[in-house]
């Protein structure tokens, strides 16, 4: 697509290069596994969020052996209230895999990355992409809405990732590694900053005169249904978590009653975190943070 890739690839990156925010993980000084702890922490939460648990993790464990040497649950306890705590879960396995079959260091290639505790097709892309300069297309939400809107003329993309995106994503991708590289983070701001779900600034945009949604008069997709917290299972399980976390060591039923009135959710929210691996319930009544098996 030359066509394409010059009015929408060119432009971007040419924004990118005076807009890029400063983060922590785009830095020379970020190494792969900074790199992987930011993907981890950025699914589903916004980088402002992200920033102080992100620092805190890595000041903690600098490397994944650090990582590995400590308890499960103890990632679950880092991980406070950034929300979707399974991930901490799948960033300690993975941590304890890189240990365990690569040494210590996160792998580059993009099949050892895909193979890792929960690294998917995008968090595999986007370290290989960020961390080692390799030539892949990195579709998160943001890429996703951008070429949705900018070459399709739909205002939001498929709830999942269809075949489709990923021939869209390659077809424009830089030949060059490093180029695709910055590519794939230039896209990623322009959704985080311009192109937003709910109030994009086409104004702003530099491929608005190309964009295909902007050009049909931006119809709207179909309904979009927000994501409830308050009085939800969600809700419950981030309280009785919370008191875990912020214990020494395992804690009584009464304690656990006493965060939610309504003992049917709340029982529901525990067996869903116990069957999560989440909690773990001791033979004597009390409940506590996840350990290694023994």
């Amino acid at each position: 697509m030359p066509d394409a890739y010059a009015a929408i690839v060119e432009p971007v990156l040419d924004w990118y290069a005076e807009h890029a925010r400063d983060l922590p993980w785009r830095r020379p000084d970020a190494g792969p596994w900074a790199v992987l702890v930011s993907e981890f922490m950025l699914q589903q939460t916004p980088v402002s969020r992200v920033l102080p648990a992100y620092e805190a993790w890595l000041a903690r464990w600098p490397t994944p052996k650090h990582l590995a040497a400590e308890e499960p649950g103890e990632a679950v306890r880092q991980w406070g209230r950034l929300g979707y705590p399974r991930r901490a879960l799948r960033l300690h396995a993975a941590a304890v895999a890189i240990t365990e079959r690569h040494g210590g260091e996160v792998p580059a290639a993009y099949q050892a990355l895909r193979a890792l505790p929960g690294v998917g097709a995008y968090t595999a892309a986007a370290v290989a992409s960020f961390a080692f300069r390799q030539r892949h297309a990195v579709l998160d939400t943001n890429v996703r809405r951008v070429l949705a809107r900018a070459v399709r003329g739909e205002e939001h993309p498929p709830p999942s990732t269809t075949a489709g995106e990923w021939r869209l994503a390659e077809s424009l991708l830089p030949a060059e590694p490093e180029q695709a590289a910055r590519w794939a983070a230039a896209s990623m701001e322009l959704g985080a900053l311009v192109c937003t779900a709910r109030a994009p600034r086409c104004a702003d945009c530099p491929i608005a005169a190309r964009c295909a949604w902007r050009l049909a008069g931006k119809p709207p997709g179909p309904p979009r249904r927000g994501q409830s917290y308050a009085g939800t299972d969600r809700q419950v399980r981030g309280l009785l978590l919370a008191v875990l976390r912020e214990a020494d060591g395992p804690v009584p039923q009464t304690a656990l009653d006493a965060v939610w009135p309504d003992a049917a959710q709340r029982a529901r929210a525990l067996d869903g975190l116990v069957a999560d691996g989440l909690v773990e319930p001791l033979d004597d009544g009390r409940y506590r943070l996840p350990a290694s098996p023994r």
